[in-house]
């Protein structure tokens, strides 16, 4: 079983993982690839996607793009150029972290 609490503070790390590997990618289609990608143990709801999203937006990271399909707007989310060197810090960061952690909870003996 997955714990969504470990998860909710990587959801923006994801989402960049995702938008540095696939290019622009609209909401609903990010929430189908982090479901696949977890093999369905992990559902992103919309509550917790937008403003994940738009906390990015504001930081210069991602830009919307809004393009009309068969009649409606859908917004698609890609990196800026500012986002695509700053998503490498940041996925470094994570991975450094998860480094950490593994060591500490998984200690070899001393």
């Amino acid at each position: 079983m997955i714990d969504s609490q470990l998860y909710k503070g990587s959801l923006q790390p994801i989402l960049l993982k995702l938008l540095q590997d696939n290019g622009k990618m609209y909401g609903y289609e990010m929430t189908q690839k982090i479901k696949l990608m977890s093999n369905n143990q992990l559902e992103i709801k919309e509550g917790a996607l937008y403003p994940a999203l738009h906390k990015l937006e504001a930081q210069g990271i991602i830009e919307v793009e809004a393009e009309k399909i068969d009649g409606r707007i859908r917004k698609y989310y890609k990196l800026t150029e500012f986002g695509e060197k700053e998503s490498v810090n940041r996925l470094q960061s994570i991975v450094n972290t998860l480094e950490q952690l593994q060591q500490l909870l998984q200690p070899k003996n001393i």
